[in-house]
C-alpha cells in the first residue's frame, strides 16, 4: 500500500479578468488543481470590495481553510482602475522584480493578503503611450521556463487587443497594442458589414482559407490610409458576387491580422535575428502561425496559457515561494 504523503500546495494564483476569473493551486512552479468562474471583475456577485471576498471565498475558502498559510498573487484586470485594488503602471523598461516590488495587497478576507501584480506602461515622448495589464505576467511565464529567451525576443499574444513585445536583458522595453480583436468584433456584429454576414446557428462556421488569403494580401499590399476603404470592400465584396456571403468574416478577419502582421513586423526590427514566440489559444495562434507563414516569417515557438507559470516567477520575485 503507497503511504506516501502529498505535499501541500505552495502558492494559490489568481488570473483574474474582465469576464472570468481562474485559480490554480501550484507546487513546485507547476499546477496541482485549477478552478474556474465566471466572476470576472464585470460579473461579480456583489458591488466592490464584498463582490470581489465572495467571489473569492467562492473560489477558494475550502483551499485556505486546509492551508490557511498560503500565499496568493494575483494578475489581471483585478488590479485596474475598475478593479479591487488599483496596482499602478510600471513604466518601461520592465521586469519580473520591477513588478514584484510594485505590486499592491488587499486583504483576502479569508486570512492571507492577496498581492496584485501592476500593469505595464509604455510611454515615450513622440510616440503613442500603451498599455498592458496581465500580458506581463504571460510574459514573465515565457522567460521563467525558457530563460534563453530573456536576452532578447519578440512576444506576439493575440487577442482581443494582441501584444508584439520586444524584450532584452530579461526586461519588457517596448510594446505595441492592435485593436484587431475587437475591432473584428465590432465590424462583424455592430456595423453595416454584418448584415451580409449569415449568422451562425451551430456555433460552427467552415472557415474559407481562400478568403482569408485574400483579406492578407490586401493588407499586404496597401498603402497609406488604404485601411477603411478595404474594410468596406467586404460589403462590397459581397455585394457583387465576388465572395459568398459566408466567406466574408473570413476576408475580413485576414484584412484586420494582416494590417496587423504588416505593422507590427516592420516595428520589431529584424526577427530574422530574434526568437518569435506566441503565447496565446492554440487556434487563434495558429491562425496566426499561417498568416505569419503566408508572410514569409517562421515563429519559433508557441505557447498556451502561461499566467499561471508567470505568477509563480512574481511569487518569487517577491518573496512568497522559493525557487524550484
Amino acid at each position: 500500500m503507497n503511504t506516501a504523503v502529498v505535499p501541500p500546495p505552495q502558492l494559490l494564483a489568481l488570473d483574474w479578468g474582465t469576464s472570468s476569473l481562474r485559480a490554480f493551486l501550484m507546487r513546485d512552479g507547476r499546477i496541482i488543481e485549477t478552478r474556474q468562474s465566471g466572476h470576472g471583475i464585470q460579473h461579480l456577485p456583489a458591488p466592490g470590495t464584498p463582490g470581489y471576498q465572495q467571489a473569492f471565498a467562492q473560489i477558494a475558502e475550502d483551499w485556505l481553510r486546509q492551508w490557511p498559510q498560503l500565499p496568493v498573487v494575483a494578475c489581471g484586470m483585478v488590479g485596474s482602475a475598475q478593479g479591487w485594488k488599483e496596482a499602478p503602471y510600471v513604466r518601461c523598461p520592465a521586469d519580473i522584480q520591477t513588478l514584484a516590488g510594485q505590486a499592491i495587497s488587499v486583504p483576502s478576507g479569508l486570512g492571507p493578503d492577496i498581492l496584485i501584480a501592476p500593469g505595464v506602461l509604455f510611454d515615450e515622448p513622440d510616440e503613442l503611450p500603451d498599455v498592458m495589464r496581465g500580458e506581463e505576467i504571460q510574459i514573465a511565464g515565457a522567460l521563467l521556463t525558457n530563460p534563453q529567451w530573456a536576452v532578447r525576443s519578440c512576444m506576439l499574444l493575440p487577442g482581443t487587443h494582441s501584444k508584439w513585445a520586444q524584450i532584452e536583458t530579461g526586461k519588457i522595453v517596448r510594446y505595441a497594442t492592435y485593436l484587431t480583436g475587437e475591432l473584428f468584433a465590432v465590424l462583424s456584429k455592430h456595423s453595416i458589414l454584418g448584415r451580409l454576414m449569415p449568422a451562425e446557428t451551430d456555433g460552427k462556421k467552415e472557415s474559407d482559407p481562400g478568403a482569408f488569403e485574400l483579406g492578407l494580401s490586401t493588407a499586404r499590399s496597401s498603402g497609406p490610409g488604404d485601411l477603411s476603404h478595404q474594410i468596406f470592400g467586404t460589403r462590397t465584396l459581397g455585394l457583387t458576387g465576388r465572395l459568398p456571403h459566408a466567406a466574408l468574416a473570413d476576408y475580413l478577419s485576414g484584412l484586420l491580422i494582416g494590417h496587423e502582421l504588416v505593422s507590427g513586423m516592420a516595428g520589431s526590427g529584424d526577427l530574422a535575428s530574434v526568437p518569435l514566440v506566441m503565447i496565446g489559444a492554440p487556434s487563434l495562434c495558429e491562425r496566426y502561425a499561417h498568416s505569419l507563414r503566408y508572410f514569409g516569417q517562421s515563429v519559433d515557438a508557441v505557447l498556451d496559457n502561461t499566467a499561471p507559470v508567470g505568477l509563480w516567477n512574481l511569487a518569487m520575485a517577491a518573496g512568497l515561494v522559493g525557487k524550484h
